[in-house]
């Protein structure tokens, strides 16, 4: 059964950075290009990052760009996110998703996703 689970997030004062990670299991991880969603309360979940199967290719979104980077290893069935130089607006649960391609949308992200990890960025 794939599962994906994510880990690393937590609170932490705005400027500051976190790294979150995205184990996944029971799936043939090169397979698949992997996203990282957030979703804050009240709002939609939208679109983070987004990495190709073997990490030729990356998509962000303008909010997250140029503080983030999407990274992955295959070897360790493992996509990470590092967030830099964050603000309370970039407080959400995370997720991380599978899909068939390098896309923007979620709903390209339909495969398989993790559960979430809270980031709370404070002022």
């Amino acid at each position: 059964q794939a599962q994906l689970l994510e880990s690393g997030g937590g609170l932490v004062q705005a400027g500051g950075s976190l790294r979150l990670s995205c184990a996944a299991s029971g799936l043939i991880f090169s397979n698949y290009a992997m996203g990282w969603f957030r979703q804050a309360p009240g709002k939609e979940r939208e679109f983070v990052a987004s990495i190709s199967r073997y990490g030729g290719g990356t998509y962000y979104s303008d909010s997250v760009k140029g503080r983030f980077t999407i990274s992955r290893d295959n070897e360790k069935n493992t996509v990470y996110l590092q967030m830099s130089s964050l603000t309370p607006e970039d407080t959400a649960v995370y997720s991380c998703a599978a899909g068939n391609l390098l896309s923007r949308k979620v709903a390209d992200f339909g495969l398989y996703w993790g559960q979430g990890t809270q980031v709370t960025v404070s002022s």
